[in-house]
């Protein structure tokens, strides 16, 4: 069974799309994510106190998001690190360096009008891909039972 960790862009459903795709191939994968929903994500550190800053909230929310985060990529077997064309993801670029560092593979998914400002990131990629459904073709490839 292949762990397939989910990053970058919340506001399209590919996650749906690459996890449909893969449950209708009967394909051998699970897949994790971050905390895809926004404000549960801004909330994350609440629980440990209010904060007189944004920043600090925002701080101490982004390091319970990390232990989440850092535990699932590190189980991961493949990461999947989407860049949309709405909002700049830096976090899937800083889970895309982890990846690196790690030697965990990783596929870029993202279209071709922001190849160059990710050049660094798909330079360490295993593949880049454009849409979910050539995600879906990778991991049936990848999976395949000899």
């Amino acid at each position: 069974m292949w762990q397939v960790y989910l990053s970058g862009e919340i506001h399209t459903d590919w996650r749906d799309q690459i996890i449909s795709g893969a449950d209708q191939r009967g394909l051998p994968v699970t897949f994790s994510s971050a905390v895809t929903d926004h404000e549960a994500s801004d909330a994350a550190g609440d629980s440990l106190g209010k904060e007189a800053s944004p920043f600090w909230r925002d701080h101490k929310s982004a390091k319970v998001n990390a232990i989440r985060t850092k535990t699932l990529i590190e189980q991961c077997d493949l990461a999947i690190i989407r860049f949309g064309d709405k909002y700049k993801q830096w976090n899937a670029a800083f889970d895309a360096g982890y990846c690196a560092a790690l030697g965990t593979p990783y596929i870029t998914l993202h279209d071709a009008d922001i190849v160059h400002p990710l050049k660094e990131v798909d330079g360490s990629a295993m593949a880049w891909a454009q849409t979910p459904e050539q995600v879906v073709e990778l991991l049936v490839y990848l999976t395949l039972q000899q």
